[in-house]
């Protein structure tokens, strides 16, 4: 394998594990990434982290540059160093706040003017500036810039935001110097529409990229829309590059994109639920706020070998987040996080098994 090289090891239909050779170490596929978008995951240490098997982390170049600046991620070391975390980083390009914070920015060919949702102050981000502040912040897989779609959307505006997407992937690639051994992803783009996707994914392999994300989607579009865009979606880019489902998703959604050819995830479900007092566990999810669990002795699923599982029970997670106890927000976000990663486990076990299909149809 080359410094940054991806191979596929096990095919079970469209599902495939595969191995993410990284300057900063090996990522097994399909792979959920926690995030931690100002350099931290909520109520997580890099260390809990390390030891529940997170392989790769997720930080976010707008947030990141807004506060508290490229520059000083970079004195102190980069990302890496500072955050306290040795394994692969992926940095989103800043494209989803494109569409998160539509009030507070203006959108044009050169790029997109954020007004700072802390201070007011306005930035500037283009692909070129996108794509150095990632360099600076020393991440491991660059995202390129892009407009991220929203749902619904006519086909008109989706072309429209498309094309010009694919523009800034070239801008965005051609300012990429792979300082650092990094990788870059391309992200496709064309709301909920075949011809589209397919156009994005076409200019996007023309370009090159060490991989590919599938961008607009987990956007407010039901779960069988989705599924029905990644039909199609994998099938448009080369088997031999890892594909990326940008914010998906919760369990169903990944075992659904994984039987489609997904290979990595990102997700901020598993900590806010965590925050919000909800533990995942097989058959759904469980409250802890809810009455019926002040008197459990049990922990929140026995068959689960988290240091959560393992010590408390569901009655003093109860107290702890009907309390709004920090240590509650812990404990459930180390629970949720582990689940989430056994789950990944799970799937690449069964993958190269040959079970898989059998195990996702419980899903569905």
């Amino acid at each position: 394998m080359n410094l940054n090289d991806f191979s596929v090891s096990h095919v079970e239909g469209k599902a495939r594990t595969g191995l993410l050779k990284t300057s900063r170490g090996y990522i097994e596929t399909p792979v959920f990434m926690p995030v931690g978008t100002a350099a931290t995951v909520k109520a997580m240490t890099p260390e809990t982290l390390e030891t529940i098997g997170s392989q790769v982390l997720l930080c976010n170049t707008y947030h990141l540059m807004i506060r508290p600046g490229e520059q000083v991620v970079n004195h102190l070391g980069g990302l890496n160093k500072f955050m306290n975390w040795s394994g692969p980083i992926l940095t989103d390009s800043g494209g989803f706040q494109v569409m998160s914070l539509a009030k507070l920015r203006q959108l044009n060919e050169d790029g997109v003017t954020f007004r700072s949702h802390i201070d007011g102050k306005k930035f500037l981000l283009t692909p070129e500036e996108s794509i150095r502040i990632q360099e600076t912040l020393k991440s491991t897989i660059i995202m390129a810039f892009d407009e991220c779609t929203s749902f619904p959307v006519e086909k008109k505006m989706a072309h429209k935001s498309m094309k010009l997407s694919s523009r800034w992937a070239e801008r965005s690639k051609l300012s990429f110097k792979g300082v650092n051994g990094s990788m870059i992803f391309g992200i496709q783009q064309g709301g909920m529409f075949k011809d589209l996707r397919e156009q994005s994914a076409c200019c996007l392999n023309r370009i090159g990229f060490d991989g590919y994300a599938l961008g607009g989607l987990a956007v407010g579009e039901p779960q069988e829309k989705m599924f029905e865009v990644l039909d199609y979606s994998t099938d448009f880019f080369p088997k031999e590059r890892p594909r990326y489902l940008m914010g998906v998703g919760k369990p169903s959604d990944i075992v659904g994109a994984v039987l489609r050819g997904v290979d990595m995830f990102d997700c901020v479900i598993p900590t806010r639920s965590g925050r919000n007092g909800q533990a995942f566990v097989q058959n759904g999810t469980i409250n802890l706020k809810n009455a019926q669990n002040q008197l459990d002795e049990n922990p929140i699923d026995e068959n689960c070998s988290c240091y959560c599982c393992s010590n408390y029970s569901r009655g003093y997670l109860s107290h702890l987040v009907r309390s709004n106890e920090i240590l509650g927000s812990m404990l459930l976000t180390w629970h949720n996080l582990h689940f989430y990663v056994d789950l990944m486990k799970k799937i690449r076990k069964l993958i190269k098994k040959g079970e898989f299909t059998t195990f996702a149809r419980k899903f569905f």
